[in-house]
């Protein structure tokens, strides 16, 4: 395991601070450890301003030198990178980096926040990545895993930095850790990084602005699966079309979870305690009506997770979740995801169905935040591609206006055009998206408002419109950079101009 040897008064270097909070934390970790931090981002201190305040404030409380800390903002110095002892790079930063790669020539190391955590620490880990679905099956996994374990963690691209609870936790508990891509990608060949049980929830075009194509987007979500070996568990969706590409060289055990029974013969391999068992397909799926969550494990498994309540015949399943308190058939799946993950790691299938059925859902995923004599309100701002504001539009009842359109990431649109007919109105934000989603409007002769310069101007013309039963959808099946900072940042004011408008 390789170690990085952290000591007082050493410089590193956070290139690419954001507004997430991994550039944050990091700084925050080194500080405490009493390096010497220089922060660069070529973003400029305005827009930066909220983290800058907590790295302030984190100084002050802590009283550590206010010259512990440097700032070079709208800019980066090649100095910086070669006079270092660590640079800490920001996921969004490409590895290819004319900056980086003059760190590497002088021998510095580039690692991530991630990677120090799994140079310092040994937790057991569930991983879980995937176009869309990964923030409510992580935070799924975790609601239930608190219960038996209650220092376990939560952390990832899910805007907690694992950094930031790496001196509060003991080697036995458990982390379950969301992964994007990029975050992957820096992982490529770290053997620090395995997860007992990894987790892909599907693959769909995403971030194609920044790849040249499918297959190396693919082998990024891969690296998740890379370092396991015949004690550990891969869990897949059987329902993806490359669902067989991504199989491929996994030598953990293979499960799976589907949105309809299973009635594949093919046999998979699976590992437990070193000996390896052909199977036919295992894992969890949902019933005939769409309203039971099954369950299909080994005996093996089965007694370790409950023997009380686990079938004694391989062929037979178990209702694991009969209770989905989120809307949606892509919910129904995250949660049955998210108890296969948890009945692979060992926790009971009482704590399981207990658990995840009072689960309530995390900010900004089809989160219903607000009512209004009738109205519901849901903020959806997460939905970066249109496969998810697809899913959106399948949950919820009718009538639906909904508030879409943002920033295009070269993602093709056309497969929203079936239900775009499922609204009663739609409302568009401007942006690069837009425009590509108005000629698909317009070639179904299907009308809208807008597009509207500000998410103000969207909410006062949904406003003029609204009645009593109406359920107000905010999807923008898009990324929000032309007028938002981030999806998150997008979310937060939707929320705070629907309650401003709609007063109590």
């Amino acid at each position: 395991m390789r170690k990085i040897v952290l000591k007082a008064g050493m410089k590193v270097t956070i290139m690419g601070l954001g507004l997430h909070g991994g550039g944050a934390s990091s700084a925050e970790f080194f500080l405490k450890k009493g390096a010497v931090v220089t922060i660069t981002d070529l973003k400029k201190r305005e827009f930066l301003k909220s983290s800058i305040k907590r790295i302030d404030e984190f100084i002050k409380n802590n009283r550590i030198p206010s010259n512990n800390v440097r700032y070079v903002l709208g800019q980066h110095d090649i100095n910086d990178f070669t006079q270092s002892d660590l640079i800490i790079k920001n996921p969004g930063v490409p590895a290819a980096s004319l900056f980086l790669k003059k760190a590497r020539e002088a021998g510095i190391p580039v690692e991530t926040d991630i990677s120090i955590f799994f140079s310092l620490k040994d937790n057991p880990i569930i991983a879980v990545t995937g176009s869309k679905g990964k923030s409510t099956t992580a935070s799924a996994i975790y609601h239930c895993l608190k219960s038996v374990y209650p220092n376990s963690r939560l952390g990832g691209n899910i805007t907690v930095s694992p950094l930031e609870f790496a001196d509060d936790i003991e080697d036995s508990d458990p982390v379950v850790l969301e992964t994007s891509s990029w975050q992957l990608a820096d992982l490529k060949g770290n053997k620090n990084f395995k997860p007992k049980v990894a987790v892909l929830t599907n693959i769909l075009p995403d971030h194609m602005d920044k790849y040249s194509n499918m297959n190396d987007y693919i082998a990024d979500k891969k690296i998740i699966f890379g370092n396991q070996n015949s004690n550990d568990f891969a869990v897949l969706n059987l329902d993806d079309p490359y669902s067989e590409q991504i199989q491929k060289g996994i030598k953990a055990g293979l499960y799976f979870f589907s949105k309809k029974r299973f009635k594949s013969r093919k046999k998979f391999g699976a590992f437990y305690r070193g000996e390896y068992r052909v199977h036919e397909t295992y894992g969890t799926y949902l019933g005939d009506d769409g309203k039971t969550g099954f369950l299909i494990l080994p005996d093996y498994l089965n007694r370790q997770t409950d023997s009380s309540e686990s079938p004694k015949d391989l062929r037979s399943s178990v209702a694991i979740l009969e209770h989905f308190p989120l809307p949606g058939e892509h919910n129904k799946i995250n949660l049955i995801t998210a108890a296969l993950a948890l009945a692979l790691f060992g926790v009971k299938l009482s704590v399981i169905k207990r658990k995840l059925g009072n689960f309530k859902g995390i900010e900004h995923r089809l989160e219903l935040f607000y009512t209004y004599r009738g109205i519901r309100f849901y903020n959806d701002s997460a939905a970066t591609i249109p496969q998810a504001t697809i899913e959106a539009l399948k949950a919820l009842d009718k009538p639906i206006f909904l508030i879409t359109g943002g920033t295009d990431k070269n993602l093709d649109l056309t497969p929203m055009a079936a239900y775009l007919t499922i609204p009663e109105k739609i409302f568009l934000l401007k942006g690069s998206a837009t425009e590509k989603l108005i000629a698909i409007l317009k070639n179904m002769a299907v009308d809208y408002y807008g597009p509207y310069d500000t998410l103000d101007e969207a909410v006062n013309n949904v406003r003029k419109n609204l009645y009593s039963g109406v359920s107000v959808l905010f999807s923008p099946g898009s990324a929000s950079f032309e007028l938002f900072k981030n999806e998150f940042h997008r979310g937060k004011k939707f929320k705070q101009l629907i309650r401003s408008s709609f007063p109590q």
